[in-house]
């Protein structure tokens, strides 16, 4: 491998491969530090790497390529555009790496974490617990630095004292519990509605009172049934659009 070396991927077998490797290399590309190689390894390395065909891997790349995240040059290679950043609308196909990818590529700040009661409205999902572990982000857009959304997550306090918070600076809070953690993540449930900014929301994003904005839910299950995560993402209505296409099987 370069210097740019991307993710580990579990591939299901459900989902198209191609799909699969596209959103994975996607949010590793997003997530990549400042210093790491704009030139990615070659089809073959990747589709080593990956466990897929050479074939696979070339409609993964090209994928990434319509999206404009890199570029592909005869003879030289394929480098990662240095401009590259997360565009709209996405299309999610129900992998976890695509919920990665979804909030990869944005500059993160920690706002605050700690522990505190469970939020009434989060009763249902820790229904045996009275505390939980939350933590607070604002993201900003990686070129103009505006905040673009911010995010409450509710986790489980055991798995809490595994989480440094400057991880959460550089990665989604869906890859610090799986990939460094361990948690065997089995499934996500995603809600999205509209609301108005509250005042908290409208100060931190930048926006009128009472404007329009995106939440998101996003619930978090493990292997054995429990929930581990609850995000609650507020979105600028301005700067989001939500596109799901559902395959036939």
């Amino acid at each position: 491998m370069t210097a740019f070396a991307p993710d580990s991927l579990v591939l299901n077998r459900k989902l198209p491969l191609w799909y699969q490797v596209s959103q994975s290399l996607r949010a590793s590309i997003l997530g990549r530090t400042p210093d790491a190689s704009l030139r990615l390894p070659t089809e073959e390395q990747l589709a080593a790497h990956y466990g897929v065909s050479v074939l696979t891997m070339r409609q993964a790349l090209k994928e990434l390529e319509e999206e404009g995240l890199i570029s592909r040059h005869r003879r030289r290679g394929t480098f990662i555009e240095p401009g590259a950043r997360r565009s709209t609308p996405r299309r999610l196909l129900g992998s976890i790496d695509a919920i990665v990818a979804q909030q990869s590529g944005e500059r993160t700040t920690v706002l605050g974490h700690g522990t505190e009661p469970v939020p009434g409205e989060l009763a249902e999902y820790f229904p045996d617990l009275t505390e939980i572990v939350a933590y607070r982000r604002l993201r900003r857009d990686g070129e103009s630095g505006e905040p673009t959304n911010w995010a409450e997550n509710a986790v489980l306090p055991e798995l809490a004292a595994a989480i440094d918070p400057a991880d959460l600076e550089r990665w989604p809070m869906t890859k610090v519990l799986r990939d460094v953690v361990g948690v065997r993540i089995s499934r996500i449930t995603d809600t999205v509605e509209a609301r108005l900014a509250d005042p908290e929301t409208a100060a931190l994003l930048q926006v009128p009172l009472l404007s329009p904005i995106l939440h998101y839910t996003g619930v978090t299950y493990d292997a054995d049934g429990r929930v581990v995560d609850v995000a609650r993402i507020r979105y600028r209505g301005d700067r989001f659009s939500f596109t799901v296409t559902v395959e036939a099987q």
